[in-house]
């Protein structure tokens, strides 16, 4: 198989993954609360990671840690899966599916607000377009849920929403300045100290599993969310000569994703929610591709005006 066609291979494998696991979320939770969901979870993507670990032989890298890196391990692990997990489940646990999901994949626009928080510098006028059209999507989403369910959209549960995603935007910005980890090694270690915060807490709040199916919910999160999906992207992202392919296929996720809440869930789709998830993608799409490209013909557009202004002048 050639290189780019595995690379497709493995990319489209991760987007089936994330596009069942809004489901997969909505069915643990009937018996499972969320801490007991990201509990069964960590542990199974801690126990993928080892064996990934072992497979390609890289325990050595682990060991290679020294003790700064161990406590930055420590304080990511506090960040994800613990923090951004909880309050994610939390929001599923309060929300339709097909409005929490669009919203937390709204983290692409948090990321360039943070972004521009961080390293001081300001957004581009041009991607401010993409930045206001994501963020009317996710309005529109919750507003047009709202308008659809007479039961009403949870505000608590958007603004959890949203702070997920805001803090999976941030997990994103401190993991990307540690790029030189193999990324297998920087799960795992994320992982065990997450795994470890989870088991300490669980001595205290209890945890009951009621069923096989429970217990099941929790393992098939651990595997297709958090375990598999990421080390299919990461091979594809090592193989294909073609990155901005692969990028863009994790696009059809959330689009998927509605199909199978709509089957397996059996929750009506709303039209808000195809506008929405389409403003926000869209969004996501123009400042990653277009805003850039704008902002140079811009920019040579306002070049070439104050050299042909500044000929004229001379001239006259």
């Amino acid at each position: 198989m050639k290189k780019s066609s595995k690379a497709i291979l493995y990319a489209s494998m991760a987007v089936l993954c994330w596009s069942t696991v809004a489901t997969a979320f909505k069915v643990g939770l009937k018996t499972l609360t969320y801490f007991e969901l990201i509990l069964i979870a960590s542990c199974t993507a801690l126990i993928i990671f080892s064996v990934v670990l072992s497979i390609q032989n890289k325990w050595a890298i682990i060991r290679s840690f020294n003790k700064k890196k161990w406590l930055y391990f420590a304080g990511t692990g506090l960040l994800n899966p613990v923090a951004y997990y909880l309050i994610l489940f939390k929001s599923y646990s309060l929300l339709p599916a097909q409005v929490a999901q669009p919203i937390n994949y709204s983290w692409p626009i948090l990321l360039l607000v943070l972004l521009a928080i961080f390293t001081r510098r300001p957004i581009p006028v041009s991607k401010y377009l993409g930045l206001v059209l994501s963020l009317l999507g996710v309005l529109y989403i919750s507003l047009g849920a709202s308008s659809s369910d007479v039961s009403g959209v949870s505000v608590f549960g958007v603004f959890l929403d949203i702070l997920s995603a805001l803090l999976w935007a941030f997990y994103w910005m401190i993991n990307n300045k540690h790029q030189e980890v193999d990324s297998i090694a920087s799960l795992f270690m994320g992982f065990l100290f997450g795994t470890i915060y989870l088991l300490i807490v669980s001595l205290f709040v209890g945890v009951h599993i009621v069923s096989a199916t429970s217990l099941f919910a929790g393992i098939y999160v651990g595997f297709f969310e958090i375990g598999l999906p990421f080390i299919f992207f990461g091979i594809a992202i090592r193989t294909t000569n073609n990155p901005t392919l692969v990028n863009q296929l994790c696009y059809l996720a959330p689009f998927l994703s509605l199909f199978f809440i709509s089957i397996i869930l059996g929750e009506k789709i709303y039209l808000s929610t195809y506008i929405g998830l389409m403003m926000i993608v869209g969004g996501i799409l123009f400042n990653q591709y277009l805003a850039d490209k704008i902002s140079r013909k811009i920019f040579r557009a306002i070049v070439h005006y104050r050299i042909t202004h500044r000929v004229k002048s001379q001239h006259s």
